[in-house]
């Protein structure tokens, strides 16, 4: 859905302009020390934070933030996607993941002003129940593992083609007797004109750190997974596909990976892989839609990392590939998208959108 602008005051225009960024300056001082602090490499926490709840973002290859469409799941991937048009929109989703682990969530839409909205939502990771043992190996019993990601959403319109916005979320989980907090920040711009259906975005994703700790102390192992990522989507011409390209991980260029040295052989030693090309397409999603209608969409996506990932004897031929396709049918969207990372994994997403003012009327 394109945006909608109507700027015709330049006086006010500038105001909004000059309010927009010092609000932003604020946000980027109380950020950027944390960013500091946290962004060392080594392993991170809430991983959870890069699995989309979006289906359709999730069957063009897991990484979005350029899409525009009438869906407010979108905003999860850029704050910058939320505005006025969705005003009074409910998106819910599901996700049946790897194993017993199950995913939903629940976001609502609000238009605040012509050129400003605000989205609330919850997103609920449950990974079912788990084996407790002791440090020799005794069973102890079961627990229960689950994260949960509470965020409220701001976006505003900076001049008539372009948009800003601010996610912030507080991160809670919850493992067995122990629990841990988190505060994380994204910040969202996409520029868009409708002319020619031509999208571009930046954002800065979960800018922030834990508040806290699993068990009191810091660790490397605390960090949370932020990143800077670069977006671009654009129908083909005349024709009735899109493109989009996503690129990622870009706090960090070397993205190697490791593949055995025999592939026939489940035990060979492991060779780390790593070029210019291999980390170019590391850091690129690749995502191409059908749109026959207004209405209706169907896709696909490459993740090339995701196959990657995987090594020789955990992938199949689907592994970094991702289907989807949605439909709207009056006030009511759906979306639907599979993929299987791996051969032990086949994953389906599902999201239901609905407009509460369309409904009421």
């Amino acid at each position: 859905m394109a945006y909608c602008y109507y700027f015709t005051n330049p006086i006010a225009n500038i105001s909004r302009m000059k309010s927009y960024i010092v609000r932003h300056i604020l946000l980027l001082a109380a950020v950027v020390p944390g960013i500091i602090a946290w962004a060392q490499d080594g392993t991170t926490a809430y991983e959870f934070l890069q699995i989309t709840p979006s289906a359709h973002v999730y069957g063009l290859g897991g990484h979005n933030i350029a899409l525009i469409d009438d869906d407010i799941n979108l905003v999860e991937q850029n704050p910058a996607l939320l505005g006025p048009e969705f005003n009074k929109q409910v998106g819910v989703n599901y996700m049946k993941y790897i194993g017993s682990t199950n995913f939903m969530g629940l976001r609502y839409g609000q238009g605040l002003t012509e050129h400003s909205a605000l989205a609330v939502g919850i997103q609920y990771y449950g990974y079912g129940s788990m084996t407790e043992a002791d440090a020799s190996g005794a069973i102890l019993g079961s627990f229960n593992a689950s994260d949960i990601n509470f965020n409220v959403t701001y976006s505003h319109d900076i001049s008539e083609n372009a948009r800003g916005g601010i996610t912030l979320k507080y991160l809670y989980s919850k493992y067995g007797d122990y629990s841990a907090g988190a505060i994380a920040a994204d910040l969202g711009i996409n520029f868009y004109n409708p002319d020619n259906e031509l999208s571009l975005s930046v954002v800065a994703k979960n800018l922030g750190g834990q508040v806290k700790k699993f068990d009191g102390t810091y660790d490397s192992k605390d960090h949370l997974p932020w990143d800077i990522q670069i977006g671009f989507s654009k129908i083909m011409g005349t024709s009735p596909f899109r493109l989009s390209i996503t690129a990622y991980n870009l706090r960090k260029w070397s993205l190697p990976y490791y593949e055995p040295e025999d592939k026939n052989n489940v035990n060979s030693d492991l060779i780390k892989k790593e070029n210019f090309g291999s980390n170019l397409m590391r850091h690129l999603v690749l995502g191409l839609e059908f749109l026959p209608t207004s209405n209706v969409w169907v896709g696909m996506g490459y993740n090339h990392k995701t196959r990657t990932d995987m090594s020789t004897y955990q992938r199949n031929f689907f592994s970094g590939i991702s289907l989807g396709a949605g439909m709207k049918v009056k006030s009511f969207g759906f979306n639907v998208a599979f993929a299987q990372p791996h051969t032990g994994a086949t994953t389906f997403m599902l999201n239901l959108t609905t407009s509460l003012g369309e409904l009421l009327k």
